[in-house]
């Protein structure tokens, strides 16, 4: 459906996020959501970065079981109790944490429709800090639209 032409607009927002570390998987969406309300974007893209190489960002159900699961196949494809090179190289115990990231990424992209993030029923957007200590992460919020 076309709309007629409107001033694009970017938006940016930073989110301060304390974590508990250890595969901590916070939900964000509620959090996100408030940020899009409050600008007048009807129609536009969300994308949501976390900053780090132990922490990332994706999208889950986020509900007890699931999340257990999550944490769960995570160790069992790369566990913490592997010997990693990152780990003798700057004994920080932390190369699993470095892997898990990695494969997971660092970004979300959403579509914004009516000003509300387009997630399904059951889809929450998740902050997982994967790194060995608490740690505070920044989230970068960034919203183009119209």
């Amino acid at each position: 459906m076309a709309t007629s032409a409107k001033e694009v607009k970017i938006l940016h927002e930073l989110v301060p996020v304390e974590t508990k570390g250890d595969t901590d998987i916070i939900d964000i969406t509620t959090d996100i959501q408030r940020i899009v309300q409050k600008t007048d974007v009807e129609a536009g893209m969300l994308v949501a970065s976390v900053n780090g190489s132990t922490a990332s960002l994706t999208t889950i159900e986020f509900e007890p079981g699931l999340v257990k699961d999550f944490k769960a196949a995570l160790e069992r494809l790369f566990p913490k109790s592997m010997a990693y090179a990152h780990d003798a190289a700057w004994g920080d115990g932390n190369g699993y944490a470095h892997i898990r990231a990695s494969m997971i990424g660092s970004s979300v992209t959403v579509p914004i429709h009516r000003s509300k993030l387009q997630l399904g029923t059951w889809q929450q957007i998740v902050l997982i800090d994967f790194d060995n200590r608490p740690r505070h992460r920044d989230l970068f919020i960034q919203i183009v639209g119209q």
